[in-house]
Formats: C-alpha cells, structure tokens, sequence
C-alpha cells in the first residue's frame, strides 16, 4: 500500500523508529533528487538489480536523522556537496522488496523514505561509488521519469513538474 505522509513538525514518528535491532538495517532511508534549473535530472544505475536506475538513495545510519543520511548519501555516491540540500517535508512507505528483506529484523516489512531535493544550475560530473552504481546519466524530466524504478522515485520526479 502506498502512503505519503506531509510532515508538519521535524521530527516525524515512523514505525521505522520503533525498531531498534541494531544487528539488522534501519527500515529507514532518504531519496535524494538531484536536478538542474532546466529540469535535468540525476539518475545512477545500481549495481545489483542491473538495469535499475535511481536518484541518489540510501539508508539511515541508527542513531543519524534524514537531514545528515541525506548529506552523506549524496556526497558518497556523487561527489557532491550538500549545499542547498532541500528537505520536501514528504515521507513515504512502502514494502521491502524480497530480495533485499533479509537485510532487515523479520518483524519489519515496510521502509519509511524521506525526500529530499538538490536544485543546481547545471549538469555535472559525479564521482560514483563503484561497490553501488555502474553509471549515471543527466536526462530530460519526462525520460526520467520513464527511466526510474520504483514509484516513490517517481513521484518525486513527477512533483518537479509543479
């Protein structure tokens, strides 16, 4: 089931916060869109499933809040600094897909994602991390929203056209 939660305070609740097994990952990440003034969009392509690209992703650290997991997600997998990181105040959650469920606590079967956006003003070359993405493109908006795998990447995508 899809939710889209509008933070109003911040520090929002999630279920995410109420497991701690730290042996296991935190059931809470970031998605970091990375864009251009003339809606050129960001994308890299993850090493394991082939073929699927993204926007800068990862998850939160236990103990690390949104804003610094969004930090560190995009300078190690760009190279980019943070400045001008944007929080959108919007909060997702979704199933965890089944290849990667072994990574979390058997009693989580949700992730809680938060948004984030970096608005530059032009493309630029990114320095990937090679142990999590093959290549990266700068595409159009309307071909990155085709090209994006999972849905909440592309509603973040989609909420650029407003």
């Amino acid at each position: 089931m899809r939710e889209l939660h509008v933070r109003t305070d911040a520090r929002p609740r999630s279920p995410a916060a109420t497991v701690t097994d730290y042996s296991f990952r935190r059931p809470e990440s970031v998605l970091v869109v990375v864009y251009t003034v003339d809606h050129q969009c960001l994308l890299l392509k993850r090493v394991s499933p082939p073929d699927f690209w993204q926007s800068v992703t990862g998850t939160l650290a236990w103990g690390e809040e949104p804003a610094d997991a969004a930090a560190r997600e995009l300078r190690e997998e760009t190279g980019l600094a943070p400045l001008g990181l944007h929080d959108a105040g919007i909060t997702r959650s979704f199933p965890i897909l089944a290849e990667w469920r072994s990574r979390y606590s058997p009693q989580v079967d949700e992730n809680v994602e938060h948004l984030w956006y970096l608005k530059i003003q032009a493309p630029l070359d990114i320095t990937l991390n090679d142990a999590e993405h093959t290549a990266y493109r700068w595409l159009p908006l309307g071909v990155a929203i085709d090209t994006v795998a999972s849905w909440t990447n592309r509603e973040a995508l989609e909420r650029l056209r407003e």
